[in-house]
C-alpha cells in the first residue's frame, strides 16, 4: 500500500529525517514509535505532502507520489490525522463530518443547492460509528479533547481514505480515553478494511495493535519488524531503556 524509499530531509542543516525507508503491508496495522526528536513528525508531513523531501521517493498503491499536495493525496486515498486536532470549532459535530462529506463528493462549491440536506444518512451513520451521534448537534469547539479526537478521525474517514495516517490519536488522552481511542481505531479499521500507520509515544498502546513496528532514532531507522521482534532488539532497549549493550 505504502512504500518509503530513502526519504531525507534537513532544516538549516539539522538532518531531520536521514534516510529513512519502510513498507506498509496493505491491511495491515503498522506503527513507527521513536523519542521525541526522533523524526516521526517530519516523516509524516513528508509521506502526505506537508513537507517536500531533499530526496528520496514515496510511493503509493505502486505510483510515485513524492511532494504531491495533501489534497491530491486524499483524493488518491490517502487520509491524515495530526497531533494537534484539526476540526471547525464553531460548526456542530454534524456538521463537520457533514461537511467532509460535501468537500470528498464535489458537492462543497455548488453555491446554488442546498447543501444541509445532503447526505444526511451518512453523516449520521458515520458518527454513529465514531461514538459521536448522541453528540450530534453539539458544537464541537465545546467537546473534550477525547471526543474532539473522534471527530477528527470521523472526518477523516468522511474522505473515504484507503490508507489512513494518524499522528499520536492518544496524546493529550486520559488513561481511560486512551482505551477507548484505541479500541475504536482497532474496530474501525477491521471493519472498513483500512491499512493504518500510525505514531505514538505510549509504548502499551503501539504493542497492543501494531502488527508491525518501525523505530526511529535521530532521523533513521534502527529496527523495524514485528513487535516481539522489536522489542527483543537491543539498540531499541538501548535507546527506550538506557540499557548497554556490546557490539
Amino acid at each position: 500500500m505504502l512504500e518509503v524509499r530513502d526519504l531525507r530531509r534537513s532544516f538549516d542543516g539539522f538532518m531531520a529525517v536521514a534516510g529513512v525507508s519502510l513498507t506498509v503491508p496493505q491491511g495491515s496495522i503498522s506503527a513507527i514509535i521513536g523519542p521525541n526528536g526522533a523524526g516521526k513528525t517530519t516523516l509524516f508531513n513528508l509521506i502526505t505532502g506537508h513537507l517536500k523531501p531533499d530526496s528520496g521517493q514515496v510511493m503509493f498503491k505502486g505510483r510515485e507520489v513524492t511532494g504531491i499536495p495533501p489534497h491530491d493525496l486524499c483524493r488518491l486515498g490517502m487520509g491524515r490525522s495530526f497531533q494537534r486536532t484539526n476540526i471547525f470549532p464553531k460548526l456542530t459535530v454534524f456538521q463537520n463530518v457533514q461537511a467532509a462529506f460535501l468537500c470528498h463528493r464535489g458537492r462543497g462549491w455548488n453555491l446554488f443547492a442546498p447543501v444541509e440536506r445532503l447526505y444526511l444518512e451518512e453523516t449520521e451513520a458515520l458518527l454513529d460509528s465514531v461514538g459521536l451521534l448522541a453528540k450530534a448537534g453539539e458544537v464541537s469547539g465545546f467537546l473534550s479533547h477525547g471526543n474532539q479526537k473522534q471527530l477528527e478521525l470521523g472526518i477523516a474517514l468522511a474522505l473515504e481514505p484507503e490508507i489512513l495516517l494518524l499522528d499520536e490519536p492518544t496524546a493529550g488522552m486520559s488513561g481511560a480515553e486512551t482505551r477507548e481511542t484505541i479500541q475504536l481505531i482497532e474496530r474501525l479499521a477491521r471493519e472498513r478494511s483500512l491499512t493504518l500507520l500510525f505514531t505514538e509515544h505510549d509504548m502499551e498502546v503501539v504493542f497492543s495493535i501494531a502488527q508491525r513496528i518501525t523505530v526511529l532514532h535521530q532521523g533513521r531507522v534502527i529496527a523495524d519488524g514485528e513487535p516481539a521482534e522489536v522489542r527483543r532488539h537491543p539498540d531499541v532497549r538501548r535507546v527506550y531503556l538506557g540499557e548497554k549493550h556490546d557490539r
